[in-house]
């Protein structure tokens, strides 16, 4: 028999297709999947309890889900650039993250994982699609994340970033990475860590990588997690060298589809978001990050409302999934200068996308509270001060939950956090460890 665990004594809030709000609710655990939710005294009647957690005065919902990150982008905290400060996004590319990626060692790989993934479990998010490079340490670079993702327990799906941009040696490296990673993690069909194959940017491809890259994840019947349309220099580029915009090109060489996540499409035309809707290819938009690099607003309100999947992630900018939803809702309204906008396409995105997003990668549901679902839930700190019903979570999620403090993460089952502390991890360790790894590589910087 496998142990269960009640959380309970909670206001409960299960999101998925039908979203309920039960007080006093309960969510009953059985090894790694929810067995039954209700109300407490109910479950505590219909079912033999090992270990009860006590939700009173919190909120019990799903983890949060982050669609594309960077977990590598750590040690760039407080960096020192050696050039004038970047002014415009190609330059940002080429003075911090090209020359932090070629940085990384093995060790800086793995410890500026762990700092990110410990911040997942404090804010709340459970499930991450990571975007990696790091060109002059790629073989094993994915076995390096893979290891802090087992020690932090979050749920993750890591591809390595395939680029042209370090030559012949180095794209070739990233596609026998991407697909021995795929490849192990198809044969050990671990729960908690998948693959996928990853790609940089159009304008960092040529057609003879694509096509490679195209081929080999034919063969292994997977999708790729690629940047699109981040900046009008990509488009440019594009168009100069193909005579075609970047979806229509990736489209002609096999990239996109229904296992495919394009992250960004911030410079996508309507002709683009129909190919993207037609191939079924998902989109991430990440609204923090392209406001901190001053790329543009992505049409995610255009993109939903010709039916693309559109998630919602952080592109390694923070680790906290509420932050970000925030941000999404406010900026879509200033952008259109409507404030009705934002509200519900926000809550699609976080809510619905990113879970069938992340379905893409593993076994069971993500993202709701349901019998037969994965055991990733947190319990948030929020005494509601109005009536909170699923018709009017949002306004709560947005207004209160979202600022409130995450007291217990629990993922697949097992809890990682509880009253706000780690369990089985060393922060001030890690940290002290990360700082030393970091120092050196800012003198290699």
């Amino acid at each position: 028999m496998k142990e269960t665990t009640l959380v309970g004594n909670g206001t409960l809030i299960t999101l998925g297709e039908k979203n309920r709000v039960i007080k006093n609710g309960a969510v009953l655990i059985e090894g790694n999947v929810i067995k039954d939710l209700g109300i407490t005294a109910e479950l505590r009647k219909r079912h033999k309890i090992d270990q009860f957690i006590d939700a009173t005065g919190k909120v019990i919902m799903p983890g949060m889900i982050n669609t594309h990150m960077h977990l590598y982008s750590t040690f760039a905290r407080g960096v020192a650039l050696k050039d004038e400060p970047p002014s415009n996004f190609v330059e940002i590319l080429e003075r911090l993250w090209w020359r932090l990626d070629k940085a990384l060692t093995q060790d800086d790989v793995y410890y500026s994982a762990l700092i990110p993934l410990m911040d997942c479990i404090k804010s709340g998010a459970t499930t991450i699609v990571d975007h990696h490079a790091s060109p002059f340490a790629c073989g094993g670079s994915l076995d390096s994340i893979a290891k802090a993702l087992r020690e932090t327990g979050i749920r993750g799906c890591l591809c390595y970033e395939t680029s042209d941009r370090d030559g012949p040696d180095v794209a070739k490296a990233g596609i026998e990475e991407n697909e021995r990673f795929i490849r192990l993690c198809q044969r050990e069909r671990n729960e908690l860590i998948s693959g996928t194959f990853g790609l940089h940017a159009s304008l960092t491809l040529s057609d003879e990588t694509l096509a490679k890259c195209a081929e080999v994840a034919k063969k292994l019947g997977v999708g790729f997690h690629v940047h699109v349309a981040e900046d009008k220099a990509d488009v440019d580029n594009s168009l100069k060298k193909y005579k075609k915009r970047v979806v229509e090109r990736l489209n002609d060489l096999g990239i996109l589809g229904p296992k495919t996540i394009a992250a960004h499409c911030v410079h996508v035309d309507a002709h683009e978001m129909d190919i993207l809707e037609r191939t079924g290819t998902n989109v991430v938009h990440n609204p923090e990050s392209n406001m901190g690099n001053a790329v543009g607003c992505a049409p995610v309100i255009e993109m939903i409302g010709k039916g693309i999947t559109v998630g919602l992630g952080t592109d390694g900018f923070t680790s906290n999934m509420f932050a970000e939803l925030r941000v999404a809702n406010i900026l879509h309204k200033l952008i259109k200068g409507d404030p009705r906008v934002g509200y519900g396409e926000v809550l699609k995105m976080c809510f619905v996308n990113n879970p069938k997003i992340a379905q893409n990668f593993f076994s069971r549901p993500l993202g709701r509270l349901s019998p037969g679902a994965y055991a990733d839930l947190i319990l948030v700190d929020y005494l509601p001060p109005t009536p909170l019903s699923a018709d009017n979570f949002l306004g709560h999620l947005l207004f209160g939950i979202s600022n409130a403090v995450v007291d217990t993460t629990i993922v697949n089952g097992k809890v990682l956090m509880q009253n706000r502390k780690l369990v089985g991890l060393d922060e001030a360790a890690i940290a002290q460890k990360s700082s030393e790894l970091a120092s050196k590589l800012w003198e290699r910087f």
